[in-house]
């Protein structure tokens, strides 16, 4: 049997799985309802909407993590999930709020924005050749009480300490995120893989020092190298939504 969209995203709520949620709740939610429910009355002056007939679906509950959750608008009045066509659609904000996502909507460019709003594109966003320590799984992309979506996770006695990225020289600058975690971090080198040559060479990131961002000017760079070096003993965490290019 064919699953709709509604019961795509309800499978992913319920095994928490935000970095994917993240990727398709656009999809999911968009339409009348997100935009006019979630950002305010300005938007019914835009010629693109379409007048529809749905239903308010009260006896739809939404369980994240095992608990039942109370979908609130900014405000914290109650919303319900709308159900038109025989699709189920959730208001965004409510929806991201239950998750601790950030939402935010780009007027201008008539966008909804999920996750940090960045000056450039994030590095999950172009092509990364690290499969054994990239995960989505919350259990490793939670640091600080804040659950990042996807990152570079190497645990303590992991012994891979690189990881190899491509701007395809089509940005300047690379801002990169690293926290130590369990053991100090000697240093972390982002190198240019066809010159062989680094770039940049930051010193000693302890775990008190929590997530340090990185500059480096990568202009004309087709592929980096991220080395960590680091003792075996101790591991490091890379948000890949919060890390990026400009």
């Amino acid at each position: 049997m064919r699953k709709n969209k509604y019961t795509y995203t309800k499978s992913l709520l319920a095994r928490g799985e935000v970095g994917q949620l993240k990727k398709k709740i656009v999809s999911v939610v968009a339409g009348v309802t997100v935009l006019v429910g979630v950002f305010g009355a300005g938007v019914y002056a835009s010629p693109h909407l379409q007048e529809i007939r749905a239903y308010l679906n009260s006896e739809l509950k939404i369980r994240v993590n095992g608990q039942i959750q109370q979908l609130n608008d900014s405000s914290g009045h109650n919303v319900l999930p709308i159900t038109y066509n025989g699709t189920t659609y959730l208001p965004v904000r409510a929806v991201s709020d239950v998750l601790n996502i950030n939402v935010h909507y780009d007027q201008a460019a008539k966008e909804v924005v999920l996750g940090e709003r960045l000056e450039g594109v994030a590095l999950v966003e172009e092509r990364i050749h690290q499969t054994q320590l990239r995960t989505t799984d919350p259990a490793h992309t939670t640091y600080g009480g804040r659950n990042y979506g996807e990152v570079i996770y190497s645990p303590a006695g992991t012994n891979v300490f690189t990881t190899f990225y491509e701007p395809r020289g089509k940005y300047q600058k690379i801002y990169i995120q690293v926290a130590a975690l369990d053991k100090d971090i000697e240093s972390v080198e982002i190198s240019d893989h066809e010159e062989k040559l680094v770039l940049k060479r930051h010193g000693l990131i302890t775990p008190q020092d929590g997530l340090v961002t990185i500059e480096a000017d990568i202009t004309g760079t087709q592929t980096l190298v991220v080395r960590v070096n680091k003792d075996r003993s101790g591991g490091y965490f890379i948000p890949l939504t919060t890390s990026y290019y400009k």
